[in-house]
This record gives structure tokens, C-alpha cells and sequence, in this order.
């Protein structure tokens, strides 16, 4: 039997509208830096509310502003711990889409970088060499 994720995996040409538009409010929901630094700190475990906002330096408010959009979308779960809700992450592989974009990301600043130490060292030469001195 396949599981939806397979089903789709397989079917990405083939996706209606309706599909198409969930993937885009599942993207957008990453599209926000701070989602991303709350989504990092729950990789080791489950925090509440005030340990996100110590350790992140933003408003309680903001923070579970954010926890609720990433709720909606279902990338954590609030979990009642006593009279605290902790947030865990739902889906782990969300880890492995993030770690996938970080790196070709840094694969590209890292290309872009080369790309410009060549330039400037092709630079560098033409102000150096014997020709351009002799101007």
C-alpha cells in the first residue's frame, strides 16, 4: 500500500489545484525566520512557550503567534505537561527538507564566492601586470 507522501512523491506532475495550493501554505509556513529558529530548537526536545522565548529574545506573544501557524500546518504538536503546553515536533522529516535547502543554499553562496575571488583575482592581475603599468 502506499502512503500519501509516496502517492505524491510519484504524482508531482499531477497535482490539482487544490493540492498545488496546500503545498504553497506548507512552504509559506517556512518562509518565516523565526518558524525556522522555533522548528531548531525543538530538534532536541519539547519546550513551552517561556523556554522558546528565552532562548529565541522575542515576546511570548510573537513566539505562540508562530507556534500557532506551525500548529495549523502540522509541524508541531502541543502536548498539556501539568499547567504547561510543550510543543514537540509532529513530523521529523521536515528536519530533512530544511537540512536539504540549507545545503544546496550553501552550496550556492559557496559557488558564488569562488565565483567572485576569481573575478577579483582577475583583477588583481590586470592592475599588476607590466601592461597596465606601462600606461
Amino acid at each position: 500500500m502506499h502512503s500519501p507522501s509516496n502517492i505524491l512523491r510519484h504524482n508531482v506532475k499531477q497535482l490539482d489545484d487544490r493540492v498545488l495550493a496546500y503545498v504553497a501554505d506548507y512552504f509559506q509556513a517556512l518562509s518565516e525566520p523565526l518558524r525556522l529558529k522555533i522548528l531548531n530548537e525543538l530538534r532536541g526536545s519539547a519546550r513551552n512557550v517561556n523556554d522558546l522565548t528565552t532562548r529565541l529574545s522575542c515576546s511570548q506573544a510573537n513566539v505562540s503567534k508562530h507556534l500557532g501557524v506551525l500548529a495549523r500546518r502540522g509541524f508541531v504538536v502541543r502536548e498539556a505537561q501539568g499547567t504547561a503546553a510543550y510543543y514537540r515536533i509532529a513530523d521529523a522529516a521536515v528536519y530533512e527538507l530544511c537540512d536539504l535547502v540549507c545545503g544546496q543554499i550553501a552550496d550556492r553562496l559557496r559557488d558564488e564566492v569562488a565565483a567572485l575571488k576569481s573575478l577579483d583575482g582577475a583583477a588583481e592581475r590586470r592592475r599588476t601586470s607590466p601592461a597596465s603599468r606601462a600606461r
